[in-house]
């Protein structure tokens, strides 16, 4: 008899440079925890990130900006990410690069306007009229062929729905029935279709039938409550891009001049201010009416010393806009020339008026045992094993370079202890792999050395 291991077939997901971060790891007096939810150390900086989102969460803090400030690799990146964790799916958070505004199919200020618009939500309310229920009968009612012929047409489907209240039975279009089958209902199923559209969503198998099988795919729910007929609230999310992309897209007609002009245009259009202001409009006048609902989410601006001055000064106009996000700028740059000018030098290559409206936050180098600590949490993430000794000679060297280049080493590092075949990473792999790859400093030294041997 011959027993074989099968490989399991779930999706191996990549491991990123912040798949570890969870949150910002504050207790519940938003006090910040040593190592906690992936992030380690910074402890000011997670705690006034945590004040930051009580103000998203509370809506206090549209239209404003934050500046994450400091060194490469203390862990910027990682505190945007963490915010967004915190806040949750259901607010918008639209990270980007400084330099993404360089593009050449369309403007600079229209690459910032569109992820301005990605930052906003709109919680739209509808009550809308449903039939809801578990499916007792399902019955399509078949007609002979108008067109002649042997085959039949489906004329009307009588459909029976109970729910705990009360049972119906309904007659049907037939478009309603291929909608039905797309969803693949049966009976036994609990579906609800609305009345005006006719769309059909099968919400799962009704839970009387649960104990039909001891293991299934199937999502059990209970029996609806309440009339058959009813009405039931539906929230919808969406962002203000998507709202402007689906207004900005010509609804051409079917003939073959129309459907070239719509393969002939450019992948990339701009949508115009006419149209954003019309959609104001409407949005304005649906969360008067209390339809929607604003959710300023929040937009995070990587590098923002590659921005330059027209892009700065397009940002305070943003800002200052009825319907605005919250804005969260990163940078490594102390002083340094702002893009666009030969001699204006601001702090974090930022203009001074625009600094006045930021509340900024500073985030400090790492030490050596917080290094250790981050070291660990990678090695985790990554499901690799390596002794105390290892970290140790791991946090010196990022002591020395950088914590991004100590956290670098740490996969081919296993990969020569699996060549020497081990399992465990010890400190022996660790400084073999660093005499072989160089570090910045050592390669700007080695360069300065050997100047002369190199291509002017």
């Amino acid at each position: 008899m011959k027993i074989e291991e099968v490989k399991s077939t779930v999706k191996t997901q990549r491991i990123a440079a912040h798949s570890h971060i969870k949150g910002l790891g504050l207790d519940e007096n938003g006090a910040a925890l040593q190592n906690a939810a992936g992030l380690v150390g910074q402890k000011n900086a997670r705690e006034a990130a945590g004040i930051v989102i009580d103000l998203i969460r509370t809506k206090k803090m549209a239209g404003r900006a934050l500046l994450l400030a400091g060194p490469p690799g203390t862990g910027k990146t990682a505190i945007a990410l963490a915010i967004a964790q915190e806040l949750g799916n259901k607010v918008p958070f639209c990270p980007m690069v400084g330099s993404e505004v360089f593009s050449a199919e369309i403007k600079k200020t229209e690459v910032l306007m569109e992820n301005f618009r990605r930052s906003i939500g709109l919680r739209i309310r509808e009550t809308k009229e449903v039939y809801e229920g578990e499916v007792t009968e399902l019955t399509p009612v078949e007609t002979e062929n108008p067109m002649g012929g042997y085959g039949k047409t489906i004329s009307n489907v009588v459909i029976g729905l109970k729910t705990a209240k009360g049972t119906k039975q309904l007659k049907l279009d037939p478009s309603i029935y291929e909608s039905l089958q797309k969803e693949k209902v049966e009976v036994g199923d609990v579906i609800y279709i609305e009345a005006n559209s006719g769309a059909v969503k099968r919400q799962g198998r009704s839970d009387t039938f649960a104990t039909e099988f001891d293991l299934e795919t199937e999502e059990y729910v209970p029996l609806p409550k309440g009339d058959v007929h009813k009405k039931k609230e539906v929230v919808q999310d969406v962002t203000l891009h998507d709202l402007d992309v689906a207004n900005a897209r010509p609804q051409g007609g079917q003939d073959v001049l129309s459907m070239m002009g719509q393969l002939m245009k450019p992948k990339k259009t701009e949508i115009t201010d006419k149209l954003r202001m019309e959609i104001n409009k409407v949005v304005n006048r649906y969360i008067d009416q209390g339809i929607a609902e604003l959710v300023p989410g929040v937009l995070f601006i990587d590098e923002v010393h590659m921005l330059d001055l027209e892009t700065f000064t397009y940002l305070h106009k943003s800002l200052e806009s009825a319907i605005a996000p919250i804005v969260i700028f990163a940078t490594n740059r102390g002083h340094c020339v702002i893009r666009g000018t030969d001699d204006i030098v601001s702090p974090h290559g930022i203009p001074l008026d625009l600094l006045d409206r930021l509340l900024i936050i500073r985030t400090l180098t790492y030490s050596v045992s917080e290094i250790e600590q981050i070291i660990k949490l990678r090695a985790q993430t990554e499901g690799l094993q390596i002794e105390e000794s290892a970290v140790g000679a791991l946090s010196e060297i990022g002591k020395t370079t950088t914590l991004r280049y100590a956290v670098q080493l740490l996969t081919p590092a296993y990969q020569t202890c699996k060549v020497n075949g081990r399992s465990v990473i010890t400190k022996e792999d660790v400084l073999e792999i660093s005499s072989l790859f160089l570090d910045a400093k050592k390669s700007a030294k080695f360069l300065s050395e050997k100047n002369n041997k190199y291509m002017m």
